[in-house]
């Protein structure tokens, strides 16, 4: 006998409805029912989230322009250039860059073993890379990889910073 395929889920709101677990394997259909059934349906937990969806895109606004202040500091305050590209690649390239070198810093000096003069040459290195795509294409990168990655980006064997050229 086949494993079901439609599904009787009484979610945790008190409605009930009928899921369509067929494009999940057999084995886990049982399991992902049990999960749906812990929750609201999708009509109460879409009403629940829209009460606050104005609070939330505003708080979430606040939270970037924060964060975009703060990396302008840290970019004026440790004299690196602004970057190029398009004006919201710019801004958020400029975030990146802020929170991956500061994350690297506090990986490779504050709990590493790198000085604080070898960490001068990294930033150093940094310096010239002003394309903001660059530093959105490393935004999920270790960042204790940050040498290894600003020494391919500006090694003397790419003439850019495509690898295809």
């Amino acid at each position: 006998m086949a494993v079901k395929k439609f599904w009787t889920i009484n979610h945790a709101c008190g409605d009930t409805t009928q899921a369509d677990l067929s494009g999940r394997p057999a084995d886990r259909r049982a399991g992902y029912a049990r999960w749906l059934a812990e929750r609201d349906c999708t009509d109460c937990w879409r009403a629940a989230q829209g009460e606050d969806t104005e609070s939330k895109a505003e708080w979430l606004a606040n939270k970037r322009a924060a964060e975009q202040a703060e990396a302008e500091e840290w970019s004026t305050r440790y004299r690196m250039p602004p970057l190029e590209g398009t004006d919201r690649a710019i801004a958020w390239g400029t975030r990146c860059r802020h929170q991956l070198v500061s994350a690297a810093y506090t990986a490779l000096v504050l709990e590493g073993t790198t000085s604080e003069a070898e960490w001068a040459a990294i930033e150093d290195t940094a310096r010239p890379l002003t394309h903001a795509g660059w530093w959105l294409d490393q935004r999920d990168a270790d960042p204790a990889d940050l040498p290894e990655l600003l020494a391919a980006a500006t090694g003397g064997d790419r003439p850019t910073e495509n690898p295809h050229f």
